[in-house]
């Protein structure tokens, strides 16, 4: 909101300009204003204030009355409809050619009534911390991702697997197959657990990766299980949890000799 005291300001400032030559438009421009804004606050009969603090809006002619908002609690709380959210409610209403009112109009009156809380038997949501992951020396946390490689012929892939260091950004290890699959990165996982020699480490080493299904696959799982390795995956719906593996994947990607056309085979991809 304008202040009056600036509203009037305004007016003079602008009337000066307009009366020393200058186009209204651009006067009201150097304002921020609109001329439709100026003209209304120059023919107002009130000294600048603005009306809309103190103006009564009439209610809409569709607004619910208490006893149609009463009715809407009454319908949610039933027994039929007491663990059930509103937007599971209205679709039943209306299969029955009941309408109440909308869905939104549901949640709105809930609110209201500090009734919108979980409802049903299955488990509340649950808000957990952002997991974070710091390394202060190797092969204490690692990270892994899949990528796509053009094949010979448009819709066939190359699939490149990179397991990196978080501390030391070596890559510890690496392979490209021909499919995505828990199975091979399972073995990949396991050769490069030898050869860095991770079963020497005092603390457990832990494995990042994004949600794909060959993280998140039961015998990739099992695997790091096995091996003494914690798994941890990004936040669903959330591109940026894995950057390093992301940028090391760009690096390669916008190296002069990569094949932007595709590979001829899978020796060529790994060469």
């Amino acid at each position: 909101m304008i202040s009056t005291s600036d509203r009037r300001q305004a007016v003079e400032l602008i009337t000066e300009a307009v009366d020393s030559g200058a186009a209204l438009y651009k006067a009201c421009k150097e304002l921020g204003i609109s001329k439709r804004t100026y003209n209304r606050w120059k023919n107002t009969d009130n000294d600048y204030i603005d009306k809309r603090t103190t103006c009564e809006r009439p209610e809409p002619a569709n607004k619910l009355s208490q006893e149609e908002r009463q009715k809407i609690l009454d319908v949610m709380n039933s027994e039929e409809f007491a663990s059930m959210a509103p937007c599971e409610v209205v679709p039943i209403l209306a299969d029955r050619e009941i309408y109440i009112g909308s869905e939104c109009t549901f949640y709105n009156i809930l609110r209201d009534a500090k009734q919108l809380v979980h409802r049903g038997r299955d488990q509340a949501p649950q808000k957990r911390p952002v997991s974070t992951h710091k390394a202060t020396a190797p092969n204490q946390v690692w990270m892994w991702d899949i990528t796509y490689r053009n094949g010979p012929i448009k819709g066939k892939y190359y699939y490149l697997y990179l397991f990196s260091d978080l501390f030391s950004r070596k890559i510890v290890g690496w392979e490209v197959y021909d499919q995505e699959s828990a199975d091979l990165a399972k073995k990949l996982i396991k050769r490069i657990y030898r050869e860095e020699k991770i079963f020497m480490n005092k603390e457990p080493l832990v494995l990042h990766s994004d949600n794909g299904s060959p993280m998140k696959g039961a015998t990739m799982l099992e695997t790091l299980y096995a091996l003494g390795i914690t798994p941890s995956r990004s936040r669903p719906r959330v591109s940026n949890v894995n950057p390093y593996a992301e940028s090391l994947f760009k690096t390669l990607k916008y190296m002069p000799n990569y094949q932007p056309k595709g590979f001829n085979d899978i020796v060529e991809a790994r060469l």
